[in-house]
């Protein structure tokens, strides 16, 4: 079926193998993160929160849906606010701890997971709103004949 494992004895290890095991352990060590960008997608069904690093590496992420609220009350500031400290206590020990925030969409959810972040303790350096805006809109209705 597949390959067999060869055991070796402990006389017998390739100093290849040692040099191999010590590079992968340091690379698993967490890295400080100093300052990063938080998305808050808050829409009518479901808030979404995304921390990145500068460059756009998802650190950490979590939604409403996947803590356990389902239906309408995805989207009430209170699901927002659970949503925004799951995704703290997950980057509470790498960072960022200066972030920018980013909000995108219009539901409620929107001004309690800013104010989460702040509470918490982290340096908020922007928020800016990314919510799309149609310049023309979509195409009007044909004219009712009576």
């Amino acid at each position: 079926m597949g390959k067999k494992k060869v055991i070796q004895k402990s006389g017998d290890t390739k100093e290849g193998a040692d040099q191999k095991v010590s590079a992968v352990s340091s690379k698993t060590g967490s890295k400080k993160i100093d300052s990063g960008f938080v998305y808050v997608n808050a829409s009518y069904n479901n808030t979404v929160i995304t921390v990145t690093d500068t460059a756009g590496n998802v650190i950490a992420w979590s939604s409403a849906g996947s803590l356990g609220f389902n239906g309408p009350k995805k989207a009430t500031p209170f699901a927002a606010s659970k949503v925004a400290s799951t995704v703290i206590e997950k980057i509470k020990k790498s960072g960022p701890f200066s972030v920018s925030i980013i909000v995108k969409g219009i539901g409620s959810g929107r001004d309690s997971a800013i104010r989460t972040f702040a509470t918490q303790g982290f340096a908020i350096t922007s928020v800016k709103d990314a919510t799309p805006i149609p310049h023309n809109g979509p195409r009007p209705a044909k004219v009712r004949r009576v």
